[in-house]
């Protein structure tokens, strides 16, 4: 008995394959055997098998046992015995199975299909050809497979593995993320990684005294960044809710009770366009020190990238991988120039210089229309003046940012929440960390003066009035909050998936989350 480990991703040619396997279930059904079990016993993994039978010289059999559990990725029949190869999370094995030693359970082992998950127990052997085995003296099917998963056809040349996969169109693995992990052990390595880095970040801030909260997702006002919001409706209430744009307003009124440290990861939600680094659901870590200021944000944005770049290299370091897998890793790798301090550099003059202009900020509001319009964005004229100035500092500077680096010292108008600069007037004490053209965080010496912040909420609530769907509204309970006294404040906002990117070298936020939104098919 042969079968291939190929399929079809794009639905076409199934109607037959779908009918066989479940044409294999009734015959299950009819001898008695169950085709989705409840438990498996004792089961241990694929790399503790692989670890005990490492010495087992070729050709030999031990008196060692192993129980095993995964999904069946290949298989070939020879009469009345089968090899074939096991898979779990921690790795692939071989089995061998004999009619004359599995008996009754023979005819079930007959209809098992590439996809099959099964419970295999025996003893460890090695093969003549040198291949660490287990010796099955037992099987259990516990999971029917009744849809053939996309298994590449591979082979190795010149120590790499080639894949021949009808599976390799991104957009589709995005849409079936089960069959995409199922099939891709590098994958489900990647995924790995990045809860490592999250778990990372927390343990960095924990040993500094952080404490991590939770703030509502339902808003009745949403602020704290400059973003269109989904609106939704309390039907109890009956008063419209708004999904967070940001975490930051609910994290300082923490500030204001007494919380000196405080930290949430959790997601976050825009109302805005999808591409290669947005996705309108998305996790933000953000956190907040009293008695700080952007100087001491940017040690701890430092520290924190070193530790999640430590967690991401632990896990796909193809050093570390068991041996089975070390072909899959990437031939070349990327590496974040992390050890030595991030440069820092001024928004105004940094801005300026691009733009070949003396002073960005001295230009008016009709010459950065002229500006924008000359870098090829549509209806330049319908923005405010501070998204005119955003657009050109992404064209003319940000996409121009490879390594690491600080963006300090931005206008007013640009940064509602940051405090102003002790002692540059018009700027603000905000800095923006950039790394492969892309914005990684965002960080201020927060804004404490109420008098202050009710102003710029007014000048907000006037772009907003204006016609601007990304400008907050004003915030009466914050400002009550901020008039008990709120001290001075460092505060930093990372966005997980475009950190876990950039760590990664991944080129587009949908392989950086496992499940993204998606046009309907």
């Amino acid at each position: 008995m042969t079968e291939t480990t190929g399929g079809t991703a794009d639905g076409s040619d199934l109607t037959q394959v779908l009918r066989d396997r479940r044409e294999k279930l009734d015959q299950l059904h009819a001898l008695g055997v169950p085709a989705f079990a409840y438990r498996f016993a004792g089961r241990g993994t694929v790399a503790d098998a692989l670890a005990r039978s490492a010495g087992i010289e070729a050709g030999q059999s031990s008196e060692q046992t192993a129980v095993i559990a995964g999904r069946l990725i290949s298989k070939r029949g020879h009469g009345k015995t089968m090899f074939a190869h096991l898979a779990d999370e921690t790795g692939r094995m071989q089995v061998y199975l004999r009619k004359d030693e599995l008996a009754a359970a023979w005819p079930m082992v007959e209809l098992l299909d590439i996809g099959d998950v099964v419970g295999v127990s025996g003893v460890l052997i090695r093969t003549k050809l040198g291949e660490q085995t287990v010796q099955a003296r037992a099987v259990e099917l516990l999971a029917k497979s009744l849809r053939p998963l996309p298994f590449a056809k591979e082979e190795v040349v010149e120590g790499r593995v080639v894949r021949h996969s009808a599976f390799s169109d991104g957009e589709q693995r995005s849409r079936q993320r089960y069959a995409d992990l199922a099939v891709h052990p590098e994958v489900r390595r990647l995924f790995r990684a990045r809860t490592r880095m999250t778990s990372a970040i927390r343990r960095t801030l924990d040993d500094l005294g952080y404490l991590e909260v939770e703030t509502p997702v339902l808003q009745p006002l949403y602020g704290g960044a400059a973003a269109k919001p989904f609106v939704t409706h309390h039907n109890a209430l009956d008063m419209p809710l708004f999904l967070r744009i940001a975490d930051e307003l609910y994290l300082k009124r923490l500030i204001v009770g007494g919380l000196d440290r405080v930290y949430e990861i959790g997601h976050d939600f825009r109302n805005e366009g999808i591409d290669r680094t947005h996705n309108p659901e998305f996790t933000m870590l953000e956190f907040y020190e009293a008695y700080a200021d952007y100087e001491v944000m940017m040690e701890r944005v430092q520290a924190l990238m070193r530790a999640a770049w430590a967690a991401v290299d632990a896990e796909l370091d193809p050093a570390r991988w068991p041996a089975s897998e070390r072909a899959l890793a990437p031939a070349e790798r990327f590496v974040p120039p992390l050890d030595a301090a991030f440069p820092r550099l001024s928004w105004g003059p940094t801005l300026s210089a691009g733009m070949g202009v003396r002073d960005v900020l001295a230009l008016s509001t009709s010459d950065l229309v002229t500006a924008v319009e000359r870098i090829g964005v549509a209806q330049a004229g319908t923005l405010s003046r501070p998204k005119l100035l955003d657009e050109l500092f992404q064209h003319h500077v940000e996409r121009t940012l490879e390594r690491p680096t600080f963006v300090v010292d931005y206008p007013t108008e640009l940064s509602p929440f940051a405090k102003p600069h002790r002692t540059i007037a018009g700027l603000t004490e905000r800095f923006e960390l950039f790394a492969k053209g892309k914005e990684l965080a965002n960080a201020f010496s927060e804004l404490n003066d109420p008098v202050d912040q009710r102003q710029r909420f007014e000048a907000m609530t006037a772009q907003q009035a204006a016609g601007d769907e990304e400008a907050s509204s004003l915030d009466e309970d914050y400002l009550r909050a901020m008039e008990y006294g709120m001290p001075p404040t460092g505060g930093v906002g990372i966005g997980i998936d475009r950190l876990f990117m950039y760590l990664t070298g991944t080129s587009h936020i949908r392989d950086a989350i496992l499940f993204p939104l998606m046009r309907p098919e």
